[in-house]
């Protein structure tokens, strides 16, 4: 399908001949997209936003927007979506909110009807945002993460790879790579099937458990568990997910464990 005779097409934008426009779209300013790209009606693009090749837009989404920053008066910023990535119906993706900043999506996420990334997100690759899931500004999402439906994440908090949050679920730290979290924002266990899908060793394996129970099914502080771990993790995994939990974190690390939860529902 060709560009569509009622869609409304900027002079400045940079449109690849194999790109499919569906009817009354808008791509409104700079807007950059490459080859097999197809979008659906009803869409807006706007801005410095480039769009990679192979992605497929549904309707109603807007990309590259304002963002919702009371701060934010214009400057000139920017928006990328990776390869392949599919963006459904009423999702929205902002640009980012100081000059010269940028909102990234990386290749193949797919983010689901009306999800949110607002400015300064970025994402790795192959990211699932379910439908309805909100990630506030200058979160990151590692790679393969899942964050199910209607689960909302503070801003400046960081989600590791291979992470998966619940449904519903309000987040306000950071959750390490490789484990799940409930809708409550307790950890409960590691996300095993991930991993064997992503190649795993049975060696990593055993490393991301042992921190998990460290960390999460140990009594003791966290801090005390951290220092315990730091002797135990030898593979790529294990040196990957210690690593995260000491890098520098603006919001710290989501700790909730399910024997702190059904303590506190007793008392």
């Amino acid at each position: 399908m060709p560009i569509h005779f009622t869609a409304i097409i900027d002079g400045r934008a940079s449109i690849d001949p194999a790109v499919d426009i569906g009817p009354y779209s808008v791509i409104e300013g700079p807007v950059k997209i490459a080859a097999e790209v197809v979008i659906g009606p009803h869409v807006h693009v706007l801005g410095h936003t480039t769009i990679g090749a192979g992605c497929r837009i549904h309707t109603g989404a807007v990309i590259g927007d304002w963002p919702q920053d009371r701060t934010y008066t214009g400057a000139e910023s920017f928006c990328k979506l990776g390869k392949q990535t599919v963006v459904r119906e009423h999702v929205t993706i902002h640009r980012g909110t100081t000059a010269g900043s940028e909102t990234v999506i990386g290749d193949r996420c797919m983010l689901l009807a009306h999800s949110h990334v607002a400015h300064n997100c970025r994402l790795g690759d192959d990211v699932l945002l379910v439908n309805g899931a909100l990630l506030a500004g200058h979160v990151t999402v590692g790679n393969r993460a899942v964050i199910s439906g209607n689960a909302a994440i503070h801003q400046f908090a960081r989600v590791g790879e291979l992470a998966m949050i619940g449904g519903l679920a309000k987040i306000t730290r950071d959750i390490p790579p490789y484990l799940m979290f409930d809708g409550s924002g307790i950890c409960v266990g590691i996300n095993l099937v991930g991993l064997r899908r992503a190649g795993f060793t049975r060696e990593e394996r055993q490393d991301v458990k042992a921190v998990y129970r460290a960390l999460y099914r140990t009594a003791g502080s966290f801090s005390r568990g951290l220092a315990e771990v730091e002797l135990l993790v030898t593979t790529r995994a294990g040196l990957h997910l210690l690593e995260f939990l000491k890098a520098p974190s603006k919001r710290g690390i989501q700790s909730s464990r399910r024997d702190d939860a059904e303590a506190g529902a007793e008392e």
